[in-house]
Parts: structure tokens; C-alpha cells; sequence
């Protein structure tokens, strides 16, 4: 069983950067790949960025590449992404989720958050 919290979530403007945390609480979170999605309205949820569970293998959908971050701290039990140049297209509730392995399919995901609105003015 995992627990999943996300914080970091705020108004911006285009842009800016902005840090999201994805905090577990559980056991054997080292063995759960962990992927970031979002979801904007009338939207399905849609990938973000994964990372392996060592956090070597990154992968990141097209639209954010170079612009967005993922890492991970397997002492702290935490994620984080990081968002640069952020564009009022990147508007959106931002959940993370932790499955057997990283994965751009939100299928793939056994636990969820309660994800974080991150709202980018133009």
C-alpha cells in the first residue's frame, strides 16, 4: 500500500517556473516506478514524465521535453517535477502516480494522489 500527496501547485505566469512534489508514505516505494500526468477539463488525463524506480530513466512526453524535470529521492520517498517556461497550455490538475513501472500509460498505475492545480496566466 501506497499513499500519495502532491503539493506545489499555484498561479503563475507564462513563463515561470514552478516545482511539484509528490510526497509517499508506505513501504518499498524504491520498487514503484512513479509517472506524472495532468488532466484539464473535458480532458482525459494525459502523461507528463516518468521515472525508473532507481530514477535513471526518465522519459517525457513531447510537449514538455526540455522544459520539465522529473527526479526522484528514494530516502525521502519523493518526487519531483520540475516545470520551466511554463505556458497557460500546461494549465491543469497534476496528479502522480506509482505503478510496478514507469509507464506512459495511466493504466499502468496502481496509486494516485489527490493531484495539485497548477493555473498559468498568459
Amino acid at each position: 500500500q501506497l499513499q500519495l500527496v502532491e503539493s506545489g501547485g499555484r498561479l503563475v505566469q507564462a513563463g515561470d517556473s514552478l516545482r511539484l512534489s509528490c510526497i509517499a508514505s508506505g513501504r518499498y516505494f524504491h520498487t514503484y516506478g512513479i509517472g506524472w500526468f495532468r488532466q484539464s477539463p473535458g480532458k482525459d488525463r494525459e502523461f507528463v514524465a516518468s521515472v525508473s524506480r532507481g530514477g535513471s530513466t526518465t522519459y517525457y512526453a513531447d510537449s514538455v521535453k526540455g522544459r520539465f524535470a522529473i527526479s526522484r529521492d528514494n530516502v525521502k520517498n519523493t518526487v519531483t517535477l520540475q516545470m520551466n517556461s511554463l505556458m497557460p497550455e500546461d494549465t491543469a490538475v497534476y496528479y502522480c502516480g506509482a505503478g510496478p513501472a514507469q509507464s506512459d500509460k495511466s493504466r499502468s498505475y496502481t496509486y494516485w494522489g489527490q493531484g495539485t492545480q497548477v493555473t498559468v496566466s498568459s
